[in-house]
């Protein structure tokens, strides 16, 4: 599983870019809110990731934060809704708007996307009702990359993006990654 790449910039053609992470070059689709806050070509850039895997193909999204992939990952359970459409759907409407569409259950808000029919909206709405919740609207700050490592550990173990936000927050902020993961466990297993 690829959680997270950091790398340069050497191609960028809405909605991909290509990172190079040591010589070794990454197609990453990304939503059009983090294709617009990208730095430009040549320059240093980190981006969260998830990875998909099909018969015909093997797909690397990416995200600046925590809450777009949280909320990717959401959108992708969803039965009929593909990465392409969380895709659209994010590039559509950042975070907040999707949860706050959610919590109004807003139909109309959700059918000016492009790709996004009435019933796909009303589909969307049911099924996100109750996980669009404060894990979604209110993101993780990660303040370094030990915080992000520790972050994809934990989940990498299993638990959920919230529950390794909690952890996370209860360490001190200039801890390692090795022992971060360590205090992190203890204090989820309490």
């Amino acid at each position: 599983m690829i959680g997270r790449l950091t790398g340069v910039i050497a191609e960028k053609s809405p909605p991909q870019v290509l990172i190079d992470v040591q010589g070794v070059g990454y197609e990453v689709d990304v939503p059009m809110s983090t294709f617009y806050n990208l730095p430009g070509l040549g320059e240093k850039v980190a981006l969260l990731t998830h990875f998909v895997v099909r018969e015909d193909a093997q797909i690397l999204f990416g995200f600046l934060s925590a809450e777009e992939r949280s909320a990717f990952r959401q959108l992708i359970k969803i039965s009929g809704v593909g990465p392409k459409m969380a895709l659209s759907l994010l590039s559509g409407l950042s975070v907040a708007e999707l949860g706050q569409a959610v919590s109004r259950q807003e139909v109309a808000r959700l059918v000016k996307v492009p790709g996004i029919g009435k019933k796909t909206a009303e589909r969307l709405l049911l099924e996100l009702k109750g996980k669009l919740g404060a894990d979604l609207t209110s993101p993780l700050s990660l303040s370094n990359d030990n915080q992000a490592d520790i972050l994809q550990a934990l989940i990498a173990l299993g638990y959920s993006e919230k529950e390794a936000g909690l952890a996370l927050k209860a360490l001190p902020p200039e801890v390692g990654v090795s022992e971060g993961i360590k205090l992190a466990l203890k204090s989820l297993s309490r």
